[in-house]
């Protein structure tokens, strides 16, 4: 008998009596008090609604059936009759599969919002109910206060802290923007049934503009058909983070509230900041030129300059005080004689309302400013050239206007409307500037490193540097850095890889020299691994007048990033040399003696396994530290952390909280990739729950009320255990002969790359591979994490974690009392930990062995699965032995939920993928369909397991 044969009711599918009608009538509308299975409710019905409409009914009948059968093989798992269920799906043409793939992705990413809905609603009846809400930046006010640090302390700390995001590109946000828009227009409609009043006619509008999005939601591609260029990544990241407009002023205002100012003016805020990767990272990415940079920038300059003129012209039309009311002080007066006659004589009305004609000043003078960004030309040239009068080129210009209009305002005690729109206004110019977002500049070591082989050999000053010892290199480069003359000619003579460098270097000078000056402060090395590669890029960038050391001028904040084993090892030997050269201590005396450094989380990933990474990344940042104590030299880090938790992912505050004592102080950038920015910026009321859970965080570590620092033989243990899993790691992944094969007929990898979810290619393109290790190292650690993901095993999350703690349990009889109080007292343990269980909770072995299946050489396939399959069980009863629970995430209540519930509607997207995947790779026709076919699937599980890379 067919697994799916009979027909099942859909949980929550309309009657047909609503199917011809253009607004059905869907179950009603969650309420207030409605929880989450009622939003789900309501989604379900109108997808279903949707389906049969626009499908039939026995598209609708044969969803439900597969949804049936699903849940029925999750009650009772089985893999024979998950190849059952496989081989009754593989009967289905190419079409019922696509229309199952689409039903069942369209319902995940409404699964998601209702999820982030639900989050929102805990939030909004926990502030009701308890006041303080866990994790607030409250919370950590009153844990401090408590443990005697001061309201003036900790507002002093923050205004001297810096907290900031960095939103990238990187190739892990599956989703379309227009997929992305139609569901937060679906949110809007939700907030809009749930916490408004409404008369009948308006719920049935709203209702019916929910039914059309999902409609539309349905109608459309759910994959991208071309690749998006540099400037279309641009535009999706300038949309998703648009609620920061939104939430900064909150922010301020909570914090105002909790550590109130001692002046009006001042904020606690000062430190918060953000930036972006979009449009500078070039690292294996050809796209990103000097001119794409250019355009990056000004992108983000107009999208922040056009939201303060429409501040300004709202809050022009707000104070229309009189001037008999509010008669202007003198520097006031001062400014409207100067600059104010020819609109009062155009406009005799506002000569009578002085603030509303200061308001229109600054308005004009952001017009003039975003005419000037429009039609500025970023040619270089060697001598510094100035910006035309009558615009902004700094933030503090427009500061100070603003902060005349609030002086005036409380000088005749108008506080608040001081206290409005102006003052979020001024929190918003503070924290964004003219700028936006600090766009970073990112490239690898070795495109510098020609660059200079090539610059000195035309000078007649080193053939060959590329050949020297790296001391060598490091002797050459410090005693260039001793000369002022010029090295590099105004026409370029080199290769065209070595005139883009040097471009993007001018390009970055004429933009802060004639553009913005803030919008781009930190230039970032991939791949550091010795202290020649930061000097490189001090000469480059004093040639191209970025380093002025004669005229104290240093424009940019150098940062090694250190990602695999080897450079982490080493992190700390690498900063103290090249702290110590005269020119570059120059550097860093003209840069605040604050020298950053970026640690990344996903090649030493991919090269030593989950656990060895992390306890590498732990022991570099303690190293660092060491530098700091020793040397005066403020090191501040940057963590690049990825989505999912092979690539550093889980709660950004916990793992705040994880970081070695004394290395935070107050100081911390972070990336925010992919997927996470649509999770956590994709709504104001996420987007404040997420920085105030960071604030929390930054808070409470920097002040030292977390935890003391682990006993030395905890450390011991540590080093132990990750030798023991990193070997464990290896043994597999690159010391078995079959395990490549396996990783590439086993995985949607082949087709992960055909993925046009990002201008980056999936695959580094320098030089070929000669053997497996190599192919490994040349595949990017996005698509290594997302292919893991698609078919279940989820790997680089766990594996090798528990053969060393189960190996060390066996030997030592005190062992399962000291990792359970490990996991108590040491924050990172315990983050490490329940990252690791969280991600082993997405895991289906079953379904995985279905995904082995495909391995041609099944004698290989057994054996590799096997392994696998082997570790993870260890693994499984490790943390059950380390928590002493029985069941994964059984602290996680809501987490360990929401996996449940997705689990039985992600299984039959993996197993329809399985199906395309094998008629793909056979050779069926027509290939550019099942090709479809199979990324829409990735793009549905992506959704369903809320990760990609």
């Amino acid at each position: 008998m067919p697994v799916f044969a009979e027909s099942q009711t859909f949980a929550f599918a309309m009657d047909s009596a609503s199917a011809s009608s253009a607004v059905p009538a869907e179950p009603s509308p969650p309420l207030a008090t409605s929880d989450l299975d009622a939003d789900i409710a309501f989604y379900d019905g109108v997808l279903s609604g949707v389906i049969r409409r626009l499908e039939g009914e026995e598209t609708l009948q044969l969803v439900q059936r597969v949804r049936q059968a699903a849940q029925e093989l999750r009650a009772r798992p089985s893999i024979d009759e998950a190849r059952r269920l496989r081989d009754e799906l593989a009967g289905l043409d190419l079409a019922s599969l696509r229309k199952l793939t689409r039903a069942f992705s369209i319902y995940f990413d409404l699964i998601n919002l209702a999820e982030q809905r639900a989050r929102l609603r805990v939030l909004r009846r926990r502030a009701h109910e308890e006041g303080v809400i866990a994790d607030s930046v409250e919370a950590a006010v009153q844990q401090l206060l408590n443990a005697g640090v001061t309201t003036d302390q900790m507002r002093s700390f923050l205004r001297q802290s810096l907290v900031m995001p960095v939103f990238t590109a990187h190739p892990s946000e599956a989703r379309r923007r227009s997929i992305l828009e139609k569901l937060s227009s679906i949110a809007r409609q939700m907030d809009v049934l749930e916490l408004r009043q409404l008369l009948p006619q308006e719920r049935q509008a709203a209702r019916a503009q929910i039914v059309e999005e999902i409609e539309q939601f349905w109608m459309t591609n759910l994959v991208r058909s071309v690749r998006p260029t540099v400037r279309d990544e641009v535009r999706q990241g300038l949309s998703m983070v648009e609620s920061l407009f939104e939430v900064v002023p909150r922010i301020d205002r909570e914090l105002e509230r909790l550590l109130p100012a001692g002046r009006p003016s001042d904020s606690a805020l000062g430190g918060l900041r953000f930036g972006s990767w979009i449009g500078g990272d070039r690292d294996g990415n050809p796209r990103v030129t000097h001119d794409v940079t250019i355009e990056a920038v000004r992108m983000q300059q107009l999208a922040v300059l056009r939201l303060y003129v429409r501040r300004m012209e709202e809050l022009g039309r707000r104070l229309s005080l009189s001037e008999e009311s509010a008669p202007p002080g003198d520097a006031l007066r001062d400014v409207l004689s100067q600059s104010a006659r020819g609109i009062a004589e155009a406009s005799p009305g506002l000569a009578r309302e002085p603030l509303r004609l200061v308001c229109r000043l600054v308005r004009d003078r952001l017009r003039r400013t975003i005419e000037h960004v429009e039609t500025v030309s970023l040619t270089w040239t060697a001598e510094p050239a100035s910006s035309p009068d009558g615009v902004y080129r700094q933030k503090e210009e427009l500061l100070a206007d603003l902060r005349l209009i609030d002086v005036e305002l409380r000088r005749v005690r108008a506080e608040a409307s001081a206290d409005g729109l102006l003052r979020d206004l001024i929190r918003l110019v503070d924290v964004f500037g003219l700028h936006f977002l600090t766009l970073d500049i990112r490239q690898n070591s070795a495109a510098h490193g020609q660059a200079v082989e090539e610059i000195l050999s035309w000078a007649g000053l080193c053939d060959g540097y590329l050949k020297l010892a790296p001391n060598e290199r490091f002797d050459i480069l410090s005693r260039e850095l001793q000369c002022n003359r010029p090295l590099i000619p105004t026409h370029l003579p080199y290769s065209p890889e070595v005139c883009e460098v040097i471009q993007t270097f001018r390009s970055v000078s004429a933009v802060l020299e004639r553009q913005c000056t803030e919008s781009i402060e930190n230039y970032i090395i991939s791949n550091a691994t010795e202290p020649a590669h930061v000097l490189e890029v001090l000469l480059l960038a004093r040639e191209a007048g970025l380093f002025r050391p004669w005229e104290n001028v240093s424009r940019l904040n150098i940062i090694p990033l250190f990602e695999a084993q080897a450079p982490l090892s080493s992190a700390a030997t690498i900063i103290q040399r090249v702290i110590t050269e005269p020119a570059y201590r120059s550097h860093l005396a003209l840069r605040g003696n604050v020298q950053e450094v970026m640690i990344g989380y996903s090649d030493s990933n991919k090269e030593t396994g989950f656990l060895q990474s992390s306890w590498a990344l732990y022991q570099a940042q303690r190293s660092l530290a060491e530098i700091q104590r020793r040397s005066g030299v403020t090191l501040q880090f940057f963590h690049g952390r990825g989505g999912a938790i092979g690539r550093g992912g889980g709660p950004a505050n916990r793992a705040i909280l994880a970081q070695p004592p004394g290395t935070l102080q107050g100081r911390l950038r972070f990336t925010e990739q992919g997927e996470v920015i649509a999770d956590r910026y994709g709504s104001t009321g996420l987007a404040e729950r997420h920085l105030e859970q960071i604030l929390n965080a930054v808070l409470r570590s920097s002040f030292s009320v977390v935890a003391d620092p682990p006993p030395p033989a905890w450390e011991r243990l540590l080093e132990r255990l990750a030798e023991r899993a990193c070997r464990q790691y290896r043994s597999l992944v690159y010391e078995d002969a079959g395990f490549l094969t396996y990783f590439e007929e086993a995985t949607p990898i082949h087709e992960i790359g055909q993925l046009k979810i990002a201008s980056r290619p999936a695959r580094r393109t320098e030089g070929a591979p000669s053997d497996n290790a190599a192919r490994l190292d040349k595949l990017r650690a996005i698509p290594w994490v997302f292919s893991w993901m698609q078919c279940r095993h989820t790997l680089p999350g766990w594996y090798g974690l528990g053969s060393a703690v189960l190996e060390y349990v066996e030997e030592n009889p005190d062992a399962r009392e000291t990792l359970s109080r490990m996991y108590e007292q040491w924050p990172f343990w315990r983050t490490l930990i329940d990252n690791a269980q969280m991600i082993l909770a997405k895991a289906d072995l079953e379904i995985a062995r279905l995904y082995a299946d495909l391995v041609t050489d099944r004698e290989l396939g057994d054996r590799i699965y096997g392994r696998i399959a082997r570790e993870y069980e260890r693994t499984t009863e490790a943390v059950f032995v380390i928590t002493g629970r029985r069941e994964l995430l059984d602290h996680m209540p809501v987490l360990k939920h929401s996996i449940a519930r997705r689990n039985p509607y992600v299984d039959p997207l993996s197993i329809i993928q399985l199906v395309l995947l094998k008629r793909l790779r056979g050779g069926e026709q027509p290939e550019d369909e099942l090709l479809a076919g199979v990324l829409e699937s990735i793009n549905g599980i992506a959704s369903g397991l809320k990760n990609t890379g």
